[in-house]
């Protein structure tokens, strides 16, 4: 096994805690703490409680991971209210 290779899992964001980190329930049954990546923070990618993530961690430290990727929803499309840029009602001004 080579010095850098890491091992992915995926899991359940069970908890979002301070300074960015979240609590994540892994899929083989074990509980981790998990940062961000930094990509998904360039690309400014939101993680909630609930979402299905994918987790990357050292062999050395099974107990912390970093998420690099937030899985998307199976829900149907008009569950989540109106669509993205769709007028507002009741105003006459856009806000902005």
């Amino acid at each position: 096994m080579a010095k850098e290779e890491l091992i992915q899992f995926e899991g359940l964001v069970t908890e979002i805690l301070p300074d960015a980190r979240y609590r994540v329930q892994l899929d083989a049954g074990h509980e981790i703490v998990a940062y961000t990546a930094g990509k998904m923070k360039k690309n400014r990618i939101k993680t909630l409680a609930g979402d299905r993530v994918t987790v990357e961690m050292s062999p050395y430290d099974l107990e912390k991971g970093r998420l690099i990727f937030r899985h998307k929803d199976e829900r149907p499309a008009g569950a989540g209210g109106p669509p993205r840029g769709a007028p507002q009602r009741g105003g006459q001004f856009r806000r902005r």
